[in-house]
């Protein structure tokens, strides 16, 4: 039975998966504090094929505890969001977007490929998003780690083309989702735009045009994207991108021929 490795398996799409492949591997299902933690292994505790840990990928203590795991697949889920004007966006906030979502993401998915490269086969999945390929007003710096991600990702999967080892490389573009994540994102901006803004005059009309986006765009049904991620850990020979829904994949793709 092959080993997955799953990281930010708290809710939302990757649950969806896990629900789906639970019988057929095993897992591990790791995400970021005790609390959560307590939720999944309740959640999960008569499947003998997963087994729950906490999981900071921000944290070095917490990442020793990959350096021995035999992983057939990561799937490099974890991402937080941070969202606010590049003008008053607070710096820290996006670094810590960056440290999380990129930096510590590849520290681990350099950690699991390298001993993917002892066994000489393997198999990484990293959850991008449609939203690195189009700015999000607003949201910009979710949206440049999301960009950072896919092309490291490109990066990476070119690099290993060059080498024996058979090590699978899958990028995944989710759009949007009616998960919580996107709300949750969109407000968390508020938290300081609501006391003192350039763009005071302007709150009322963001705040309309991101509810209207949401009830308009934000799928409700998962499958689409649960499928696509289902298809990439099942093959033996899987795509290097796998994106849904079909219809924000194309129009993304239209917006980027007028940049």
């Amino acid at each position: 039975m092959q080993k997955i490795l799953i990281t930010g398996a708290r809710s939302g799409i990757i649950n969806k998966v896990i629900d789906k492949i639970q019988n057929d591997y095993f897992i591990y299902v790791t995400v970021h504090t005790e609390s959560q933690l307590k939720a999944v292994k309740e959640k999960y505790k008569n499947n003998k094929n997963i087994k729950c840990f906490k999981l900071d990928i921000t944290n070095q203590k917490d990442i020793q505890k990959l350096k021995n795991l035999d992983i057939d697949i990561l799937i490099s889920n974890a991402a937080i969001s941070e969202s606010g004007p590049i003008l008053e966006l607070p710096i820290e906030k996006l670094e810590n977007n960056f440290q999380t979502n990129v930096f510590s993401n590849f520290n681990i998915i350099q950690i699991v490929l390298k001993n993917m490269m002892k066994k000489k086969k393997g198999k990484v999945i990293v959850m991008g998003s449609l939203a690195g390929k189009i700015p999000m007003p607003f949201a910009g710096s979710y949206s440049a780690t999301k960009a950072s991600i896919i092309k490291l990702t490109e990066a990476l999967n070119f690099e290993l083309k060059l080498l024996e080892e058979k090590i699978d490389i899958v990028l995944i573009l989710p759009g949007l989702y009616k998960t919580g994540f996107n709300k949750l994102m969109f407000d968390k901006k508020y938290e300081f735009m609501d006391v003192n803004s350039y763009f005071d005059h302007h709150l009322k009309l963001i705040k309309q045009s991101e509810n209207i986006i949401l009830k308009l765009f934000e799928k409700r049904k998962l499958d689409s994207i649960v499928n696509k991620i289902e298809t990439a850990i099942k093959s033996e020979n899987p795509k290097f991108i796998y994106s849904a829904p079909l219809s924000q994949n194309l129009f993304t793709k239209i917006v980027s021929l007028f940049y």
